[in-house]
Formats: structure tokens, C-alpha cells, sequence
């Protein structure tokens, strides 16, 4: 494997303009527990098979690299696949033919983010690299952050309830206002006795009804 390694980088360096490899994106941003696709393209004839192509893609540090991905002409090399990668890395073989390395990376870490270079050896046409830039971003970072975009909706919502209680204070005035003025029936304010009592009658009245 390192002499491969080794092989396709002198290749790297020694390759013409006539081979070209390129990447969809030279810098990704996701967060983390995401999923992400990296995609490179390359040059392709119509009798391109499988077997002649190889590839490794790996993620630089500065301690040393992290293999991603490693095919040998169109094998699948999983062994050779740094323990951090393992069971998250998926590649769609039907396309590569056509000129797309597709790799799919899931469960991102933050320790995934990096520089990743993929070199891509097709033979007899030659080989070349190209690299892209992966920032995974810790999720409680983002979610600390993300309160802090519409502050204005705790005011909103106190003036809210200073309204609605407002409005119950206000009605319950008006209700116990009505009651005291028109709650008590004139049928209850009635002359009791004769043509003799009106003192009686007037007290009973004043009692009942209150003085007017």
C-alpha cells in the first residue's frame, strides 16, 4: 500500500496537463453527526473499465495522514482505512467509470475536519490530485448560538400577557360596575303596607333599594 501511495504521488508530479482531476467544492461546512458527500472528477474515455482505475484519498494532519478511501484498480482496499473512518465511509461504484469519486461520510465528527486530497491514477492515461477543505462544526456550539437570533421574542411575549391581563382586569371592572348599578330588580323596591306606615314603607324601601 505505501508504495502505492508512493507511486501515484511521483506520478502526481510528473503528469501532464492531458489528465485532469478536479473537485465540486474546495471547502465543505456541515455539523456535526451530519452526514456529507466529497465528489471529485476526472478524465475519462468511453473504454474506461473499472480496473484501471486507482485511487486513495486521505485527510492530511500534522501529525500524519488519515486514510479515507483506497481503491487498487477496482478493488476496494478497506484494510488500508484508518480506524476513524471505519463503517462511515460508502463510494458509488457505478459512477466511477464516468469520472465521479463519490464519497459518502457519515456520523461526522469534529475531528474530521481537515484538508483531504485524493489522488487518481487511470492507466494508460495517468494521474493527478486535488484537495478540499471539511469543517464540521461541534452541534452544543451551534445550538448555544442559535437563542441568540431572535431575542426580541421574549419582549413580545411579556408584552403579550400585560395585555391580555389588562383586558381581564378591565372586563371583570365592568362587570362588577354593571352590578352594582343595574344588578337589583325595581320589583324588589315595591311600597309594603297602606295608606298608613310610610314610615315603615320608607325604611323598608331605603333598606332594600338604598337611598336614592
Amino acid at each position: 500500500m505505501i508504495f502505492l501511495i508512493l507511486l501515484i504521488l511521483f506520478l502526481t508530479s510528473c503528469v501532464s496537463g492531458t489528465f485532469v482531476v478536479n473537485v465540486a467544492q474546495t471547502s465543505y461546512q456541515a455539523e456535526e453527526n451530519q452526514n456529507i458527500t466529497l465528489e471529485w472528477t476526472f478524465s475519462t474515455r468511453t473504454d474506461t473499465s473499472l480496473g484501471s482505475i486507482s485511487t486513495i484519498c486521505e485527510m492530511l494532519t500534522e501529525t500524519r495522514p488519515h486514510v479515507l478511501f483506497h481503491l487498487d484498480e477496482g478493488i476496494e482496499s478497506p484494510e488500508s482505512q484508518d480506524p476513524q473512518f471505519s463503517g462511515r465511509v460508502q463510494w458509488d461504484k457505478d459512477v466511477l467509470t464516468e469520472g465521479h469519486l463519490t464519497l459518502h461520510v457519515s456520523r461526522l465528527r469534529t475531528n474530521d475536519s481537515g484538508c483531504y486530497v485524493c489522488a487518481i491514477l487511470v492507466r494508460p492515461d495517468g494521474s493527478n490530485s486535488r484537495r478540499c477543505w471539511l469543517n464540521v462544526t461541534a452541534a452544543a456550539e451551534l445550538q448555544t448560538q442559535r437563542p441568540t437570533e431572535c431575542p426580541q421574542l421574549h419582549w413580545w411575549r411579556d408584552i403579550l400577557i400585560c395585555i391580555v391581563v389588562a383586558f381581564v382586569i378591565t372586563s371583570l371592572l365592568n362587570v362588577f360596575t354593571a352590578v352594582c348599578v343595574f344588578g337589583v330588580p325595581p320589583t324588589r323596591c315595591s311600597v309594603r303596607g297602606g295608606p298608613t306606615g310610610h314610615n315603615s314603607t320608607d325604611s323598608l324601601i331605603t333598606k332594600e333599594c338604598g337611598t336614592v
